[in-house]
């Protein structure tokens, strides 16, 4: 889970990259990316809508609340985007929020934990924001390994190889006192 803190940075340049007037402060922006996620879960161009509709459609049937932001290009950071996410996910505090530009992602979760946001971050950057999407949902809804086991069960292995050769060591050292004292 993220704990919000206030973000950091929000870009001057957001207003231009989400087709908005550049002109316009951070802020007033964000209130209008905001007013646009709360209509169907997307702040987009016009032209990917639909298919980013249906990305966060699939996520609700998943039980996801996803929210997704695109930003038509690169902010100046990277860090930046998960900025726009943390603002974004005030509103909607149990939600996952994905910014998407062309090379960046950013994402914010109140149901999700950093690293497999991170993980899914990594796979969702491939400059179609439809695609990255995709990847992202695939990502967050696939399983974790199992960490936990995995270890306990590497760890048994290690300690029966330890005790396993402790047992041929002993039982050779027998052996060879055994040929010694028959000489």
């Amino acid at each position: 889970m993220t704990i919000q803190h206030p973000p950091a940075y929000i870009p001057g340049e957001l207003c231009i990259t989400v087709g908005l007037d550049p002109a316009m402060p951070p802020d007033e922006c964000m209130t209008l990316v905001k007013m646009d996620v709360a209509g169907d879960g997307v702040s987009a161009p016009a032209a990917d809508v639909p298919a980013l509709r249906e990305v966060v459609a699939d996520a609700g049937r998943a039980g996801i609340d996803l929210k997704i932001v695109e930003v038509a290009r690169n902010p100046g950071m990277d860090t930046a985007l998960r900025d726009v996410a943390t603002v974004v996910g005030y509103d909607y505090p149990d939600a996952t929020v994905l910014v998407v530009s062309p090379n960046y992602v950013g994402s914010y979760s109140g149901q999700f934990y950093r690293a497999k946001l991170e993980a899914a971050e990594d796979h969702a950057k491939t400059g179609d924001p439809v695609v990255s999407a995709r990847h992202f949902l695939h990502e967050l809804e696939s399983t974790d390994l199992p960490w936990t086991g995995l270890t306990v069960v590497l760890l048994l292995g290690v300690a029966a190889a330890a005790v396993g050769t402790r047992w041929l060591q002993r039982r050779s050292k027998r052996a060879d006192a055994g040929v010694g004292a028959a000489d």
